[in-house]
């Protein structure tokens, strides 16, 4: 069946279904009716049969006629008075119908007189062997069935007993056996098995037609569902499966595979970005690289020329460049092992105390500068601000966020650290009165390598702009968010939100 498509093998799945249940129907309604005729057959035998069981059959003598067969017209006989052809006379007595065969038998089983209305010479009377005294008495009373031979059909039979009269000689009958022809039940079970196969061949016929066009129907969508397919496997990503609605299963695969294909086209398009944010971070990381490895090529290959007026400027020079080289490789393998989502060394913290160091280092390194710690609305004492977080990289941010808005600002411009908790999040502000930025720059500054502009990027030795994006790759690993809020001329705002230690 795997060869065949699934049409066909639902066509003929259907097929046998219904022919297994015409079948099993057919034969319980012939069993059923079968049944029922031989029950109203045997009812019609208890009926003839009774009232011969209690009369005295007397001596049957045997006028014109051969032992087992019925007497002649005229002739006296167990029913009364015969009529022509040996029917039983009315009038005179029971009637016998042809259908039905007499015979009375001793008492050790053997046949003493047969008594029947012939249909035909041929026509056979039932012969009923090893009728013994034993097996009389244990069917006597009971209906049975017995084959006709030559022809293979079949009687119904009864066996009763006659009344003995005192006196009676022993030679005489002992049984009356009634039996009726089962030939009209079986012409009717012929018929009918007929009719019932003419109409399975019919209602089959019927089915097959219609089955093929309502398979035909119903595997439509499946159809277009497989069309869709074969465009996608094609390389036509964008296309969709129609929308069959969810109340049908090949609807609702439908549904699951649009959902599917477009995550598989987002997950594709993820890719694409991911694959140019690395070629444009492998270009920045190499140009950034370059720079200070080319000075110090430059004042290498200067003091190997002896061309170098002051070599204690050119050393500092070399060494500044090393140093910038140094921190660029070291913010490089920090975002390398963020991209690997290594574990961090998680531990219950205040944010507050982050902040009061940063105050600290801000204040020695910068002492012109006002700096000020407040709660998260920029008034008020810090409030507590409990954390689950990697101490070590959550000061990194704070490090960052505090580095970036005092690079990126005019000396004395005034800084503000606020701490604390709202909404079941702990917030971290780092603000300034600077000169702000743009929202398009507001959009890029948390990309890597990006800088606003040269004069603020190279300040002191300038950065390679990694400092925020590695803020943002820290919190979003603790589970939290960073935003900017700023302004052209109304400084920047840094908001940290983590997630609130209960």
């Amino acid at each position: 069946m795997a060869r065949f498509s699934l049409r066909t093998r639902l066509l003929v799945l259907a097929l046998l279904l219904v022919t297994t249940g015409l079948v099993v129907s057919d034969t319980l309604v012939l069993g059923t009716v079968r049944r029922q005729l031989v029950e109203r057959a045997d009812v019609q035998l208890t009926r003839f049969a009774e009232p011969l069981a209690k009369r005295n059959p007397g001596r049957i003598a045997q006028q014109g006629g051969q032992p087992g067969q019925a007497p002649g017209p005229g002739q006296q006989g167990p029913f009364g008075q015969l009529g022509p052809l040996g029917q039983v006379n009315r009038r005179a007595g029971l009637a016998l119908p042809s259908q039905y065969v007499v015979q009375y038998l001793g008492a050790d089983g053997a046949v003493q007189t047969v008594l029947r209305q012939p249909i035909a010479d041929s026509d056979p009377a039932p012969e009923v062997t090893g009728l013994t005294p034993d097996t009389l008495t244990a069917r006597k009373g009971r209906a049975f069935t017995v084959p006709e031979l030559p022809d293979g059909g079949s009687w119904r039979v009864l066996v009763l007993p006659l009344q003995r009269t005192a006196g009676s000689d022993f030679s005489a009958p002992a049984y009356v056996l009634v039996a009726v022809s089962l030939s009209d039940v079986d012409a009717v079970i012929e018929r009918m098995r007929i009719t019932f196969l003419t109409i399975g061949g019919v209602v089959l016929a019927g089915i097959a037609v219609l089955g093929a066009f309502a398979v035909r129907a119903g595997l439509r969508p499946l159809r277009r569902i497989e069309q869709g397919a074969a465009r996608i496997a094609s390389g036509e990503l964008s296309h969709r499966m129609p929308e069959l609605g969810g109340r049908t299963e090949v609807g609702r695969l439908s549904t699951a595979l649009n959902g599917m294909l477009s995550q598989i086209e987002a997950a594709f398009a993820a890719r694409a970005a991911s694959e140019a944010r690395m070629r444009r971070f492998v270009a920045d990381a190499s140009h950034e690289l370059r720079t200070p490895l080319a000075g110090i090529r430059g004042f290498a290959e200067l003091y190997r020329m002896g061309a170098l007026p002051d070599v204690d400027r050119a050393m500092d020079r070399i060494e500044s460049e090393a140093v910038r080289m140094g921190r660029l490789v070291e913010d490089l393998l920090t975002l390398a092992r963020l991209d690997e989502e290594r574990p961090l060394a998680l531990a219950p913290m205040d944010l507050r105390t982050l902040a009061a160091d940063a105050l600290h280092d801000l204040t020695a390194l910068d002492p012109g500068r006002p700096v000020s710690l407040t709660g998260p609305d920029g008034t008020g004492a810090p409030q507590p601000a409990p954390v689950l977080g990697d101490e070590a990289r959550l000061r990194q941010v704070v490090t960052n966020l505090v580095g970036n808005a005092v690079k990126h600002t005019p000396a004395g411009t005034p800084v503000r650290i606020g701490v604390g908790a709202r909404g079941g999040q702990c917030l971290l502000e780092v603000a300034d009165h600077g000169p702000g930025l743009t929202e398009d720059q507001a959009a890029l500054v948390f990309e890597r390598f990006y800088r606003v502009d040269a004069s603020r990027s190279r300040k002191d030795g300038g950065g390679a702009g990694l400092g925020l994006a590695i803020a943002s790759a820290l919190v979003r690993a603790h589970g939290g968010t960073i935003s900017l809020e700023s302004e052209p001329g109304r400084g920047a705002a840094f908001r940290v939100e983590l997630p609130h230690q209960r």
